[in-house]
């Protein structure tokens, strides 16, 4: 009886409990629901402020640096002497980069002041012939009529004394004088023939003195070819230091020395200091983007430095169509793919002299498009 009495003791308690318990429940169901709401209506408020502040804001991660490797190649052919430069050194705009054996260029460029030298002195000569022979061809050409007029005098004479031998009686002359009479007659008109030979050959005096002119010239032009040979031929010479074009970084030097390079060869890459940022956005991430827009800059390789630009340009082209196989999508199904066009992004501050960026890092800009 007394377990007995105890066990229902018990369970009273216990369903006591239990609807202590409900009541308790019961109670903080409405508290449950109220802190539940309040979180709900919190979150949608941060939400809502974070869009509100951030809802002029397009950002992309397929973005990385860019700038100028410039190639530097020899003009000339030869085996590398001397070797200035190492790798990832910073050179000035006309260091040397490295030098070339140049005794075979120097022989050539001596050969060719030997032949300026040769052709100034065949254009001195024919100048002085010029000279000349704007004298000598008028002269030859008096010489020529005044012998003419000569030969004309003589045949003159020598056909009065014909007629005169022929026109007396044999007994006032003799044979003799009639034969060298006309021997004479004959001698003249000879020379008068002669005489307007060698006039026809002097008449043609601007001609003769335009062609020596002429041979001045030709060696005028010769000696222009010869002076721009040894011009040439000193750049060779001057070539063979391989200077640097612009300011910069060496990369991908692949030369020392001793080794042979040829005109054209890329022997090194300067990576100029020069740096942007091209970001590659989503077709249609660009409906409000336009140039001179703000941008933050976050880069991955040092994710403390932040960086300040502006939206420089936007390429007028997506990326797929200066691909090597640009899309043909008027053959075949089509399928609509999201494009991405290039931005070009200028960095204007941020940047340190102990942190140079290199081409090619992966970052995240942020434009501002308000």
């Amino acid at each position: 009886m007394a377990a007995d009495e105890g066990k229902a003791a018990e369970d009273g308690q216990t369903a006591q409990d239990t609807g202590h318990e409900q009541e308790k429940a019961k109670e903080a169901s409405p508290r449950r629901k109220v802190i539940l709401i309040g979180g709900l209506v919190a979150l949608l408020v941060l939400g809502g402020l974070y869009w509100f502040l951030h809802r002029n804001e397009v950002e992309t991660d397929d973005a990385f640096t860019a700038g100028r490797a410039v190639a530097v190649a020899p003009h000339v052919s030869g085996y590398v002497t001397e070797l200035l430069v190492n790798d990832n050194q910073f050179v000035h705009q006309g260091d040397v980069i490295a030098r070339i054996d140049d005794r075979n260029w120097r022989a050539q460029r001596d050969q060719a002041a030997a032949a300026v030298d040769i052709a100034r002195a065949q254009v001195r000569n024919y100048s002085l012939l010029s000279e000349v022979a704007k004298k000598n061809f008028p002269g030859h050409l008096m010489v020529a009529q005044g012998q003419l007029a000569q030969a004309q005098a003589q045949e003159f004479k020598a056909e009065t004394d014909y007629r005169r031998q022929h026109g007396v009686t044999r007994e006032a002359t003799s044979q003799q004088n009639i034969d060298y009479a006309t021997a004479a007659l004959n001698a003249a008109k000879a020379q008068v023939l002669e005489a307007q030979g060698n006039l026809e050959t002097a008449l043609p005096v601007i001609p003769n003195i335009s062609s020596t002119e002429a041979r001045v010239t030709e060696q005028q032009a010769q000696l222009a070819q010869a002076e721009a040979r040894l011009r040439e031929m000193e750049l060779n010479v001057e070539w063979t230091q391989i200077r640097a074009p612009h300011d910069g970084w060496i990369s991908q030097r692949n030369i020392e020395r001793g080794t042979y390079v040829t005109a054209g060869q890329t022997v090194v890459s300067i990576v100029e200091p020069e740096i942007w940022v091209v970001a590659n956005y989503k077709e249609t991430q660009l409906t409000h983007m336009r140039p001179g827009q703000k941008v933050d800059i976050a880069i991955d390789a040092y994710p403390f430095l932040k960086l300040k630009g502006h939206v420089d340009s936007l390429q007028l082209g997506t990326g797929a169509t200066f691909s090597a196989f640009p899309p043909e999508n008027a053959t075949g199904n089509y399928v609509k793919i999201v494009q991405r066009v290039p931005v070009k992004i200028l960095i204007d501050e941020g940047l340190r002299q102990d942190l140079p960026l290199s081409i090619g890092l992966s970052v995240e800009p942020t434009v501002h498009t308000e």
